[in-house]
């Protein structure tokens, strides 16, 4: 069988279990939270609800810009923004602590170290990418698949609504949190961190080596 039709029988049977996923997904999933949904309730929206979702969509821009910019640099600009914008978000919900770590450690610290990678490194358009891609197709089935999915939790999941309690800094709360009841967790991030920080020394002195 030549390459281009096997690649074609590959993206039909594809397609198809796309569309065999979308089929069982909404009869058994989306139908059922449809009829369930409930009306709009009274006391929606107002400022709160319109700060909301205009950081969202600064969040959700840069997410794109990150994904369909052709140019490094417009991408990791498209990166600050939804930084910028998630971090807003936790401002917005009043998680003091979570917002200030996001500006301080993502956007002042590692966003400057991706800008200044990309643009001190020498030459890095004309790096060949060796991996393999699945193409434009092959991004709409994945959008196509997940999209309903992702749309159809967002909007038919009965969220419970909590009444805004009073704003108090929640810095010794999450200390006590990450220091007791969810120790495990933050000593096993912490050492992926580490072999994280282990792996690219590794990397770096292999480079020098063969320089």
């Amino acid at each position: 069988m030549p390459p281009s039709l096997r690649r074609l029988v590959a993206w039909a049977a594809a397609s198809v279990v796309v569309v065999l996923f979308l089929v069982v997904l909404a009869s058994l999933a989306i139908t059922p939270a449809a009829r369930e949904a409930l009306a709009p309730r009274e006391g929606e929206g107002g400022a709160v609800a319109v700060l909301f979702y205009a950081l969202s969509a600064v969040a959700l821009l840069g997410a794109a810009a990150v994904a369909f910019a052709r140019n490094i640099v417009y991408s990791a600009l498209g990166l600050l923004a939804a930084l910028l914008g998630a971090g807003s978000l936790y401002v917005l919900l009043s998680a003091d602590f979570v917002a200030i770590a996001q500006l301080l450690v993502y956007v002042g610290g590692v966003m400057v170290l991706v800008l200044f990678a990309v643009m001190l490194t020498n030459k890095i358009t004309e790096v060949n990418v060796s991996n393999a891609s699945f193409g434009l197709f092959g991004g709409l089935l994945l959008l196509v698949a997940m999209g309903p999915l992702l749309v159809a939790v967002a909007l038919l999941t009965p969220w419970r609504d909590l009444a805004p309690g009073p704003l108090a800094p929640t810095t010794s709360a999450l200390g006590d949190a990450l220091l007791t009841r969810w120790l495990l967790p933050f000593e096993v991030a912490s050492l992926v961190l580490l072999a994280t920080l282990v792996g690219a020394v590794i990397i770096a002195r292999k480079e020098l080596k063969e320089g």
